[in-house]
């Protein structure tokens, strides 16, 4: 009975670490994406003409940096990603800055990871840098 405890307990700590770090797969995916920006076209019902739907700009690491949506009326909101370590390929997002329509700032995120690398709270900002809502989160292994 120590024994399967004791298995268990070693178990439940060595099962997160690997569950949230960066996996190779993503780490392939990102070696394939460095310096790439893709550009989303949408065409209409009855109409021939394509407009721009979404741009997303990856870095020199493979990391997506920069996301812009479009309307029919121009940009409609843009997002900038930034990194705990600017030179780590597996290095998470610490803070994604939103802007509005008119290219200025509506919310910052920032995010708190565990040891273990998984996320362990968001803190969402209003542009004058008040506190507007904190989410927590919580791993639940069964």
């Amino acid at each position: 009975m120590k024994r399967l405890l004791i298995f268990s307990f070693l178990l439940a700590l060595v099962i997160p670490a690997f569950a949230q770090q960066v996996t190779p797969e993503t780490l392939i995916k990102r070696q394939k994406r460095k310096g790439l920006t893709i550009k989303e076209w949408n065409t209409q019902v009855g109409s021939r003409t394509p407009f721009l739907d979404h741009v997303t700009t990856y870095d020199s690491l493979g990391r997506k940096v920069e996301e812009v949506e479009y309307a029919s009326y121009g940009q409609k909101a843009r997002y900038v990603y930034e990194y705990v370590d600017a030179t780590d390929p597996a290095s998470k997002v610490s803070r994604e800055i939103e802007y509005n329509d008119r290219d200025k700032v509506a919310r910052v995120k920032k995010y708190e990871y565990n040891e273990d690398g998984s996320k362990k709270r968001q803190l969402n900002y209003y542009p004058n840098g008040k506190l507007e809502s904190v989410k927590e989160y919580e791993l639940i292994f069964r």
